[in-house]
């Protein structure tokens, strides 16, 4: 465990200085990943107090402004809601912090899957091009995919809150169905896991209806109230869809929606936010902006990949909801410094207390 720690620390240091790991140290960082997460339930209990966040995308200065802004690791315990690659153009660098911080910390850390952590997907909206041009082959794309596949689908804060990347399916009606899943391999085309992945609510909706996306079903408040029930758990809370306001509260508050990629694909505009929930379970929205060297260095991609045409597609079926408009956009509101351990989401301190 010590060496595991060690290794995973000399990764985070590297990564501050803006380096991104050799293929060796990220197959070293997966693999032992995929040993603590074989361990981790479908539906991964959580302690309050816990900080969720909502897609990130390849966004990765506004990954550290999100910590900048939420707090540092271990000091703040995270659960990442899924979509940490594509889109953005350091997909790379995110992921990677990610995990090591996951590694460093599996406690303090909590990465679901989202439907980007998938192969099919990956090839389709810049991940693959992003490792095959930044490290000129597939490997270390193949050591995250195969990763992804250990990642918990869901989780459940304080037996209060139940945390997905997408929404509910017809074929889950309880907790105890989704922790029984195989899930140890590719996101399937169809199905239960699909259905976790790509779900969305809709308030006009009754039942469940075949979506748009082409995968999971569209859904209303009566399916929300139902698994709510049946569970014993008050409120959903899942990403996945982009909100111009950063979050989206539903159904009387029982289905919350979190965002966490400001000025989404750097055009957006959209402002983002992460949900804090305290010890007693009440919780707030914590917004914030882009980060101003996000906007320069995102503005225009690496010279590796700006003319790849997957940095470029932004109109795949997770940005539109069934009339085609960009999800929640009408919502009812309408420095460069240098790098330190404190900037890449490590608390400066020397505890190490890695159980709360």
């Amino acid at each position: 465990a010590n060496q595991v720690r060690l290794e995973a620390d000399a990764c985070l240091e590297q990564l501050a200085n803006g380096e991104l790991l050799a293929p060796r140290a990220v197959k070293f960082v997966c693999e032992k990943l995929k040993e603590i997460m074989m361990q981790e339930s479908n539906v991964r209990p959580v302690a309050a107090p816990v900080t969720l966040v909502g897609d990130v995308h390849g966004q990765y200065y506004d990954l550290l402004e999100l910590f900048r802004i939420g707090g540092n690791v271990p000091e703040t315990n995270y659960l990442f809601l899924g979509d940490y690659v594509d889109r953005g153009h350091f997909s790379l660098e995110t992921i990677s912090l990610l995990a090591c911080l996951k590694l460093r910390w599996p406690e303090r850390v909590t990465l679901i899957r989202g439907n980007h952590e998938s192969r099919t997907t990956t090839m389709a909206y810049g991940f693959y091009a992003e490792c095959t041009a930044k490290y000129k082959s597939e490997e270390v794309w193949k050591y995250f995919t195969d990763m992804f596949d250990f990642m918990p689908l869901t989780a459940v804060i304080e037996n209060d809150i139940f945390a997905t990347h997408g929404g509910l399916s017809p074929s889950l009606q309880t907790l105890d169905q989704i922790r029984v899943l195989d899930r140890f391999h590719e996101i399937p085309l169809n199905g239960p896991i699909c259905d976790l992945m790509w779900g969305d609510p809709n308030p006009k909706a009754e039942g469940f209806r075949i979506s748009s996306r082409g995968a999971g079903y569209i859904f209303g408040r009566d399916v929300v109230e139902r698994f709510l029930h049946l569970n014993g758990v008050r409120r959903v809370v899942r990403a996945h869809q982009l909100c111009m306001d950063g979050y989206q509260e539903l159904f009387d508050k029982q289905f919350i929606t979190v965002w966490s990629a400001p000025n989404y694909c750097y055009r957006m505009r959209n402002i983002a936010s992460i949900m804090e929930v305290d010890t007693d379970l009440s919780w707030h929205f914590n917004m914030f902006n882009a980060s101003p060297i996000a906007e320069r260095k995102g503005l225009r991609a690496p010279a590796v990949l700006e003319s790849n045409e997957h940095f470029n597609k932004t109109d795949d079926r997770e940005d539109e909801d069934e009339d085609g408009q960009d999800h929640f956009k009408d919502s009812s509101d309408d420095d460069d410094s240098s790098s330190t351990t404190s900037s890449i989401g490590i608390a400066d301190t020397t505890s190490g207390d890695d159980t709360e």
